[in-house]
C-alpha cells in the first residue's frame, strides 16, 4: 500500500513540517497527516486542554510524545533486544509502531514540557512514542528533537468514533480546534475498522492495541526474535 506522501517533494515535506512545528511550538495546535491516521498535536497546557475538550476525551487516557528513533534511543529504558526489535520493525521492515516503555525522567528534552503536559503523557511510569508514521511526522519529530521542544499528540477524532483517514471525515469540532491543518489525502493504512497504530508495551511484550500492520509486526517479532507477543493482562 503506497503512501500519498511518496508523491510529494522533500521540499514540501520540509516546508509543512516547519510550519506545523512553528505553530505548535508557539502554543497552537495542528492536525496533520500520518500513515496510520490523522493526528492532532499540541504542547502548551492551553493547547492540550483544547484538544481534550474537542475530543471529549478523559484525562485518564494519555497523549503520546512526538518522537523520532533518536529520541527513543535516548529516552526509553530498554534492553538491547528491545531496541533491536524496534529497529527491525520500524527501520528494516518500514512498519509503524507505538513503543511503550519506561523512560528517563531526567532527560533534558522532557524538562521543556510543563508538568501538566508531561504528567498527562505519562502512564504507569511509561511513555508512548509512535515511530515511523510517515515522512511528515518523522520530519516534525526530528525538528522537535533537534530544538529540544517536545510536542504531544493524539488521534484527530472525537473519542470512541474511530480513527479518521481523510480530513473531510474529521469532525467539525476537531477542525475548529486546530490552528493549521495539513491535508495529504487518505492515510496509507486506511481500513474499515477504524484502527490506528499498533501499540506494544515493551516491559512484558504485551499488546496494548492491535492496530494497522499488527500481523506483520507480530510475525517479525516472532520469526526474527523468537518472541511471542501476549495479551495485555486485564
Amino acid at each position: 500500500m503506497q503512501s500519498p506522501e511518496s508523491a510529494l517533494a522533500q521540499e514540501t515535506i520540509e516546508r509543512d513540517a516547519q510550519r506545523v512545528f512553528d505553530v505548535v511550538a508557539g502554543g497552537g495546535t495542528a492536525i496533520i497527516y500520518l500513515d496510520v491516521a490523522y493526528a492532532i498535536l499540541g504542547r502548551s497546557e492551553a493547547s492540550v486542554l483544547r484538544i481534550y475538550a474537542a475530543k471529549a476525551r478523559s484525562f485518564g487516557r494519555p497523549t503520546g510524545i512526538v518522537g523520532c528513533l533518536e529520541l527513543h534511543d535516548e529516552i526509553h529504558r530498554m534492553d538491547a533486544r528491545g531496541k533491536a526489535i524496534v529497529r527491525a520493525v520500524t527501520v528494516k521492515h518500514d512498519l509503524p509502531l507505538a513503543v511503550i516503555a519506561p523512560f528517563r525522567r531526567e532527560h533534558p528534552f522532557l524538562g521543556n514540557l510543563s508538568p501538566f503536559v508531561l504528567g498527562n503523557a505519562v502512564k504507569d511510569d511509561t511513555l508512548n512514542l509512535l515511530l515511523n508514521a510517515g515522512r511528515l511526522r518523522n520530519r516534525i519529530s526530528r525538528i522537535s528533537f533537534d530544538a529540544m521542544t517536545p510536542l504531544v499528540g493524539s488521534s484527530a477524532n472525537v473519542s470512541l468514533t474511530g480513527s479518521k483517514y481523510r480530513v473531510e471525515d474529521i469532525e467539525p469540532e476537531m477542525i475548529a480546534a486546530a490552528d493549521i491543518v495539513i491535508d495529504y489525502g487518505q492515510s496509507r493504512y486506511h481500513n474499515p475498522h477504524g484502527r490506528s497504530s499498533t501499540m506494544i508495551d515493551f516491559r512484558d511484550m504485551s499488546i496494548v492495541r492491535e492496530g494497522v500492520c499488527f500481523e506483520r509486526i507480530r510475525d517479525v517479532i516472532r520469526e526474527e526474535f523468537d518472541v511471542e507477543l501476549k495479551a495485555k493482562p486485564a
